[in-house]
């Protein structure tokens, strides 16, 4: 029943694909077919989260080969989290999508691609296999290719020209990578190279790997100093677009790093690590100072998407199962905090037909629901109490003074004073000041339809609760993150899981 189940979150996403693609003229059913599928998704993974956390580690052997030979899929605490985050994140996309995805989007295979999409991401969360991981990660830059330039408009065209070019680089990088590690160790399974790498004796061969695939997977996360397709490429597509690939994409590639630093790459940490708290500070920094610069609410998000990357690698480079389990964590509050102030930016444009600072203002006084829920993210991402920003940043510079890393703590929490004043920024451009006398006053939403404004607001209320909820009851949370750090720093359940014997 289990090794059914392992397989749901890839098999239930890859027919829902191709339903949709066979019902690319009736939109209903392919909307329809989508929330089904990505509804049945967050059960599962639900299912999977609570058999992990009672059972431990299971993985299933694909093709009756026993591991290292076949294909590998493994669940953990870290994957089982990972893949209930992804479960919502489709859900309440799906929903938000049915009222500002235009028709001929739709037509053209929107639904098809998403779910593609998820396909990939689900697939890298799974796989026990370096190799299968590449190949998952190929699954989500087409059709994340795809979903940026669809519509054709220029800005998009050049958005995804840039999009897809540093991201052919990192995955050639990877591949190479991958390619001299099965050369040196003869396996690419992870928890077999877990066990082999540790008895090489070239150890210095192996950091050079290590640091491939931090360039690797540096890229895939948009960490400093090749981060900047992100802001290039995610403020081009439709609003939904952007809040999917904001959420989700990214932290694939964190997930990346940290699986494999910390199951594979522990030989060197003094050299690994040490570019990591560097790449960490640096990613901080330039983020929130791009963020500030700029005058369009989803740039102002994009950049701020590269500074939170630079918490969650600061977690990973501390290397202690209380940093660990704040990098966790904070993956876990990140995700649902950025694709709902994406979602939000999206409502304002639907609104005023602009993202434009500039061109914006009056929305608290006219729209005041939708101010007050563009506060609760937003406060939380600049890490205001009691919200789940708050409880992840506070782990992490709890972490950083146990470990005595002064400079990174003290620049973290120097980076959250500037996402507060960003956040304000908006607060004060968008919702709160009068809008500009030579700015004609739009007002789109007053024409639509009942359905099309619960479409656009359900979504954003989901995530918001769930945001109050981990700020207010965070205890299940943080102890469901740390039991992850505990599973990635002590790996032997994984190892066994996988090899079986003691």
């Amino acid at each position: 029943m289990m090794n059914i189940l392992i397989l749901l979150p890839l098999v239930i996403p890859f027919f829902g694909a191709v339903l949709t693609l066979f019902f690319r003229e009736k939109i209903t059913v392919q909307r329809t077919v989508f929330s089904v599928s990505s509804g049945l998704v967050f059960i599962v993974s639900l299912f999977l989260l609570d058999h992990v956390f009672t059972s431990g580690v299971f993985s299933v052997q694909i093709g009756g080969w026993k591991a290292p030979f076949g294909i590998t899929f493994v669940v953990d605490k870290l994957s089982a989290i990972m893949i209930s985050i992804s479960g919502l994140m489709a859900f309440s996309t799906s929903i938000y999508s049915f009222g500002s995805i235009d028709a001929e989007r739709e037509k053209f295979g929107f639904y098809t691609l998403l779910s593609t999409l998820f396909v990939g991401i689900n697939g890298s969360f799974l796989t026990g296999d370096l190799f299968n991981l590449y190949v998952w990660f190929e699954v989500m830059l087409m059709s994340s290719f795809v979903l940026i330039a669809l519509g054709g408009t220029k800005p998009q065209l050049e958005g995804a020209v840039k999009y897809v070019t540093l991201n052919l680089i990192s995955s050639l990088f990877f591949l190479v990578a991958v390619g001299i590690l099965y050369g040196i160790v003869g396996t690419l399974n992870m928890a077999d190279l877990a066990v082999k790498i540790k008895t090489h004796q070239e150890p210095w061969l192996i950091t050079t790997v290590a640091l491939m695939f931090i360039i690797a997977f540096g890229i895939k996360s948009a960490m400093f100093p090749l981060f900047f397709w992100l802001p290039a490429s995610y403020h081009t597509p439709p609003a939904v677009i952007s809040a999917v690939f904001a959420g989700m994409l990214t932290k694939v590639g964190v997930y990346a790093m940290i699986r494999v630093f910390t199951l594979i790459f522990t030989n060197n940490p003094e050299v690994t690590n040490g570019v990591l708290i560097v790449l960490a500070g640096a990613t901080m920094l330039v983020g929130v100072l791009g963020a500030a610069a700029q005058n369009d609410i989803r740039r102002i998000l994009s950049f701020h998407i590269v500074s939170q990357i630079g918490y969650m690698i600061m977690g990973l480079a501390l290397a202690s199962p209380l940093a660990i389990a704040g990098a966790v964590f904070y993956i876990i509050h990140h995700i649902i905090v950025k694709t709902n102030l994406f979602l939000i930016g999206g409502i304002v444009n639907e609104i005023k037909g602009t993202f434009a600072l500039n061109k914006l203002g009056g929305i608290y006084k006219a729209y005041p629901l939708l101010g007050l829920l563009f506060l609760i993210p937003a406060l939380s991402l600049a890490g205001i109490p009691p919200l789940s920003g708050f409880w992840a940043k506070f782990s992490l510079v709890k972490a950083g003074f146990e470990a005595e890393a002064w400079f990174i703590t003290g620049l973290s929490l120097f980076v959250s004073i500037l996402t507060l004043f960003s956040m304000i920024k908006i607060w004060n451009e968008v919702f709160w000041k009068d809008l500009p006398e030579d700015v004609e006053n739009i007002d789109k939403f007053s024409g639509f339809s009942t359905a099309k404004k619960r479409f656009l607001f359900i979504p954003v209320i989901i995530l918001a609760v769930c945001t109050l909820i981990i700020g207010f009851f965070t205890a299940p949370f943080f102890d469901a993150a740390a039991g992850s750090a505990s599973e990635l720093v002590n790996n032997a359940d994984y190892i066994k899981s996988v090899l079986g014997g003691k």
